[in-house]
């Protein structure tokens, strides 16, 4: 009697699980990458933000500024500068003028490298920021 032994093949088994392996780090090194690229982008955002707060902030009525009575944001031209500002950065946002406070919102596009593999081309990042006027006279607020 003949008996026959089956010997099970293995050949080919460790490319799988080598090309499953490459797949999977290559899916966990483009998370990083996104994922660290859309932090920076929040942080960007939030910076253009503060800037264009801050050029706002800058636009002060004159002439009781120069009598020296009061300082008050010119809320017309304090607009129009923080909207300038974000769309010369490339950003887009509303700015809204209270008082002597001016309060802006930006919103951007990161553009992913890795994910849009999987279908996720861009994800959208905001950043909010305000400024304030004050008159101060040797570092005291009046």
């Amino acid at each position: 009697m003949t008996q026959c032994l089956r010997v099970r093949d293995e050949r080919g088994s460790a490319t799988i699980w080598m090309v499953t392996a490459a797949f999977a780090m290559s899916i966990l090194v483009g998370l990083a990458v996104d994922l660290g690229g859309q932090a920076h982008a929040q942080q960007r955002t939030h910076d253009l933000a503060a800037q264009a707060a801050r050029t706002g902030a800058e636009e002060v009525l004159a002439p009781p500024a120069i009598e020296g009575r009061y300082a008050r944001i010119d809320t017309t031209a304090a607009g129009r500068a923080a909207h300038s500002y974000l769309t010369q950065s490339g950003a887009s946002g509303a700015v809204r003028v209270r008082g002597n406070r001016i309060y802006v919102r930006a919103t951007d596009t990161y553009r992913t490298r890795f994910l849009s593999i999987i279908g996720i081309n861009s994800v959208r990042v905001r950043g909010e920021a305000e400024a304030e006027l004050i008159r101060s006279l040797n570092g005291e607020e009046r």
